[in-house]
């Protein structure tokens, strides 16, 4: 990941995410070595025909090649003489940027009756503001609506013709919608919001109105409305939250009876908690780790994903001739525009990196599994029930953690690799079962439907038996110190000779800790929203043109975390459980080391489960 992240930083530039190139290559509101466009962050397509023939079906012009420079705001016709937009100012127009801005771009008057000529013929320098615009994500949008007064001074000039129509929109409309361009905000936006996902550790409510996701940046004519794809975006992830909530509660309704069962686990469990007293804080460190993995991770990220070459456009048999001041002359070669070359290794570098990120948490949370199972193995050993006892060593979660470090983390490596492969797997079977669905190939016959669903069922059945193996596999790793492979066959004896004893209890401690964890990582989304939905990411430059990934970005780092510091109560219940069967086995069915809650509450369980199996055999 180290190596395939230094690629990122050495091609990648974050900033390519929110702005445009200009007709030079460059990035706008950034520095390059000829020209410091920093302040400059808005693209402008300096000629209207351009862009009126990029909307043409036939037409032979894309946007790609129309002339585009960086401003530091969206230009406005004037309303009672003709504005000009002129390049930027070089050659015999001995101008200085910071000038050149506070002219409004504007330098006409200093053109000679050459350049005066060729921008009537709109091949600039020079270039007539007819259309205003609006600024939608960084690049100025023209609105179909001209200036009548500034149409009129062009024509009374003897400038061409300009065309008027509501195609002048259309162009620059799709390019900022396309796929391609809502993915790099989307990624843009976390990257920018990166102090919500510090804050909220990463649901969208369902009170989202029209002013939560609006694509024009800053002051604009009320009477302009540009919409783009992200709010229906948002909204159907909000009708899923909102079902998401409601399975929750109803569930959590439903299984009141059995919670009132399993809480005589979690009553030991909190004693032992309460006597380990290190396990409180312990999860604070693996939280540390993966805070720092995550942050150099995103940034590796945002490079990886702005990586690629910047490449002149061909555009042969194309009218984009334009004046070049440094020539002067009107030059029809280099004048195509760029964009950026994206090759398919930087996919798969993309892909690489998003499931190392996957398998490093999951590592991490393995990694506090098993040192929270080894201290919690330690206390039962030990007879905890009592006072504490010599045998516990001191400090028993640092002894778990040196055990750790010294003897399992190829186990704990492995395993977190086995539920990342399978996670992956299902995953890219997922994506094609969903291509296959809508391209019209899923089977027709009822068998092969039967085939298609029950091969759906029987791989989420795998995903979950392995996440459960393994994670009772951590548990048997730092009781027995065992391989992963040897651990992972003894807990799943342990479990199938158990299975009605402990079974019911288990899985109901399981659903009460996943709404937990669940709340948390709601409650932190909905706090990333109200966050996003302040002032500051709502306008100038930090505004994210969409809440959705920033949002879901918390929910996801919300139920991580949630994770590490929930695993203190279900590793040690899972712990007690495994330890209680293991301390059964060895003693013919009777556990020395349990204490008295928990040999009431599971021997009881099981008497019950055999008297109803007596019973409906009789």
């Amino acid at each position: 990941m180290i190596v395939n992240s230094s690629f990122g930083f050495n091609q990648g530039n974050p900033l390519r995410l929110t702005y445009g190139l200009d007709y030079e290559g460059n990035v706008c509101g950034s520095s390059h070595r000829h020209r410091d466009l920093t302040q400059l962050e808005l693209r402008y397509w300096l000629n209207p025909n351009q862009v009126y023939e990029s909307g043409l079906k036939d037409g032979e012009t894309t946007l790609a090649n129309a002339r585009t420079i960086c401003l530091l705001d969206c230009p406005e016709p004037s309303d009672d003489t003709l504005s000009w937009v002129c390049d930027y100012p070089d050659g015999e127009i001995r101008l200085k940027m910071d000038d050149w801005i506070d002219r409004n771009y504007d330098y006409f008057e200093f053109l000679t009756p050459e350049m005066r000529n060729s921008s009537l013929q709109l091949q600039g320098p020079c270039y007539p503001l007819i259309f205003p615009s609006v600024n939608v994500y960084w690049s100025c949008q023209y609105i179909a609506r001209a200036s009548n007064s500034s149409l009129r001074h062009w024509e009374q000039m003897g400038g061409v013709s300009i065309q008027e129509d509501m195609i002048i929109d259309k162009s620059i409309r799709r390019s900022v919608n396309s796929r391609a361009s809502v993915l790099k905000r989307y990624v843009a936006d976390v990257g920018k919001s990166w102090p919500v996902l510090i804050v909220c550790g990463g649901l969208v409510p369902g009170w989202i109105g029209d002013d939560a996701v609006t694509p024009i940046i800053g002051e604009h004519d009320p009477y302009i409305h540009v919409y783009g794809r992200e709010l229906t975006h948002v909204r159907i992830v909000a009708l899923l939250m909102t079902f998401i909530s409601a399975v929750a509660i109803l569930t959590s309704i439903a299984i009141i009876r059995r919670i009132l069962m399993a809480t005589s686990v979690l009553k030991v469990a909190a004693k032992v908690i309460g006597e380990v007293q290190a396990l409180i804080i312990f999860p604070a460190i693996p939280y540390a780790m993966l805070a720092i993995f995550y942050m150099f991770w995103l940034s590796a990220a945002l490079h990886l994903f702005s990586s690629g070459q910047v490449v002149e456009n061909n555009c042969n048999n194309t009218n984009c001739c334009a004046y070049d001041l440094v020539l002067k002359k009107v030059n029809c070669e280099h004048c195509c525009g760029y964009s950026i070359r994206y090759t398919p290794h930087i996919t798969v570098a993309i892909f690489f990196h998003l499931f190392g990120c996957y398998w490093a948490t999951q590592f991490f949370i393995a990694s506090s599994a098993t040192v929270i199972a080894g201290s919690v193995a330690s206390y039962y050993w030990a007879q905890g029930e009592e006072e504490a006892s010599p045998e516990i060593p001191f400090l028993p979660v640092f002894a778990s953690m040196k055990r750790l470090a010294r003897y399992n983390l190829g186990s704990v490596a492995l395993g977190s690799l086995v539920v990342s492969f399978v996670e992956s797997v299902r995953f890219i079977l997922e994506a094609i079962r969903r291509r296959t669905k809508v391209s019209g190939t899923r089977p027709d016959h009822w068998l092969g439907r039967m085939g298609y669903y029950t091969s759906r069922g029987c791989l989420k059945s795998v995903e979950w038996t392995i996440k459960s193996a393994n994670r009772n596999a951590y548990i048997m790793i730092a009781i027995t110190g065992k391989s992963f492979c040897k651990s992972s066959a003894i807990a799943t004896e342990l479990i199938r000779n158990n299975i009605m004893r402990i079974g019911k209890v288990n899985v109901i401690g399981d659903v009460i800790l996943f709404l937990g964890k669940l709340c948390v990582s709601l409650f932190s989304a909905l706090f990333g929203f109200l966050m996003l939905d302040s002032h500051k990411y709502r306008s100038s430059h930090n505004k994210v043109s969409s809440p959705l990934l920033p949002v879901l970005a918390c929910w996801a780092l919300g139920y991580v975390v949630a994770t590490l510091f929930f695993a203190v109560v279900e590793m040690s219940i899972d712990t007690i459980i495994l330890s209680f069967c293991q301390d059964s086995e060895e003693n013919e069915g009777n556990a020395q080391h349990a204490p008295s809650l928990l040999l009431e509450t599971l021997d009881s369980n099981h008497e019950e489960e055999v008297t109803d199996d007596r019973f409906h055999t009789i």
